[in-house]
Formats: C-alpha cells, structure tokens, sequence
C-alpha cells in the first residue's frame, strides 16, 4: 500500500488497540496522527514494557538482541559526532530516554546532558550518572555544539516550536542530528497499515526526507546530510510481521528488512535516516 495523498487508518498494536487516522500533509510528504492524545493522555500510551527504549528490556531473544544491536549502533553514532565537532563538545540529547547515547557520548570525552519527559526513563538515566532535566528551558542560549534526536521528533506535538528550541539552544557553527522513521521506504510500503514505525498514537507525525527537508528550511536551517539507519529496517520488519500476522515470523522479517535496505541502495529511502542540519 502507498497511501502518499490519502488518510488511512492504523492501530495502536503495543498498548490500547485503538484506531487513529494519518492525515497527509504537505502534499503527502508529511502525516499527522489524528486525533493527537492531550498531554494528560498520552502518558498512558507509553506504560508497557514492551517499549523497550524506555525500560532497558532484555526479557526474551528478540529485546537481548535489540540491546546487543544497540550497543553497536551507539558506537556509530558517537563516531558520527565525533567526526562533527572536536571533542570536548557540549552535546545535548533530547529525549533521551535511558541515557545510554549520553553514556556512551560521555564516556568518549563529551560533556553531555539531556531531556526525558518520561518520568521512569528519567530517572534510570539519572542512576547511571548523566545529567537529565524533565525539559530544556533551563539551558542558556547557545550552549551546545551538538543537539541530537533519535527517534524523537515524532513525538514531539509541534515540530516547529521545537526548532525555534533547538536553534536557541544551538551555537551558530553547531550541528542537528534528527533521526525519524521514512514512511516512503520499502518495508513501510509492503507492510501498510501494519508497519510498526507508525507507533501511533506515540508517534504524532509521520516524515519523508521531504517534509524534514521543509522543516529545516522554514526555520533557516538546511539538511547537509542523509544517512541510512540500516539495523531499523530489520527491527522494523519483524514487529511489522508481528502486527500483520501475530507471531514475529522471524525468517520473513529478516527478509524484508534485508529487501528494504537492497532497495535504499537503489531509491535513498531506508526505513530509519539521520538527517545532519546546519544553520544556513
């Protein structure tokens, strides 16, 4: 299903079962969840152990494996970083969920700090050391070299008003890391309504490389970078078979994962990308 210009249903598949709408945007380069949980509300939706980047889960194969992968992943995105700004860097996380990208970030010579709503979250990231605030008001004006989101953005009810955060909280040569699911990628496609990186109501906004592309360029920013987040194709892929047909289907999963990243070769759409944004 390419549903790029039309409203379709998807459901709540790890806590509410309940249905909510994507309502394009943007000439369908952009979804918004519909309707958006009010702030009071949306808590509930994030209280399963099933959301396991926020609960450091490692019950069962599949979350050990997520946890091994992860490791991997925070060491490349640290590497990244690095490769930006020369260290000792002032980097802020938001949402930082369990702090382990700050763990791992300071633990390379960063001087870290981060934001986690989530109050569980919060403060199993405080217990491992790291400065975590509930938000980011207290920071000064141009603190960071560094401001990154992984797999925030999403999240967040209003993507302009946490630019105009991010570009107060930024320095002016500093650098933005957004990293947000591709509803354009090929497992988003072969799955539908059933791909897991909808996460609704969780997920408030839906991107295309176009719609952040957009977003930079209305708050004075442009996108230097694109890159691929090859591991989320595969993690993606086997809860989406897990949504569609209710067993992980592990061999089925894989394969589409490792199709949808053949085909990112080809298109430039992975299933997850990290977008690098720059003050124009």
């Amino acid at each position: 299903m390419n549903a790029s210009k039309e409203q379709f249903t998807v459901r709540d598949h790890s806590v509410s079962g309940e249905e909510f709408r994507l309502i394009p945007m943007e000439n369908g380069e952009l979804f918004k969840t519909d309707p958006q949980p009010s702030a009071d509300l949306l808590p509930k939706y994030y209280q399963s152990e099933d959301y396991i980047s926020h609960t450091d889960g490692a019950r069962n194969l599949f979350e050990k494996s997520y946890q091994l992968i992860k490791r991997v992943a925070l060491r490349k995105k640290v590497a990244l970083i690095d490769s930006l700004v020369k260290k000792p860097g002032e980097l802020l996380d938001l949402g930082c969920g369990t702090g382990d990208f700050l763990l791992t970030a300071k633990q390379g010579g960063w001087k870290t700090f981060g934001t986690e709503p989530g109050d569980a979250a919060r403060k199993l990231a405080q217990s491992k050391g790291l400065e975590v605030s509930l938000d980011s008001q207290l920071f000064a004006h141009g603190s960071f070299d560094i401001i990154t989101m992984w797999h925030v953005l999403e999240h967040v009810p209003d993507p302009d008003s946490q630019m105009r955060e991010i570009l107060r909280l930024l320095r002016s040569d500093g650098y933005v890391l957004i990293a947000v699911p591709n509803f354009k990628s090929h497992d988003a496609k072969h799955y539908g309504r059933h791909w897991a990186a909808y996460d609704v109501p969780r997920h408030l906004w839906h991107f295309s490389r176009k719609s952040i592309d957009n977003l930079a360029r209305r708050h004075g920013m442009e996108v230097t970078k694109v890159l691929p987040m090859w591991f989320d194709a595969f993690y993606v892929s086997l809860l989406s078979e897990k949504h569609k047909t209710g067993s992980m289907n592990v061999f089925s999963g894989f394969w589409r994962g490792l199709a949808s990243n053949f085909s990112a070769l080809q298109t430039g759409e992975c299933s997850s990308q990290i977008y690098i944004l720059k003050r124009k």
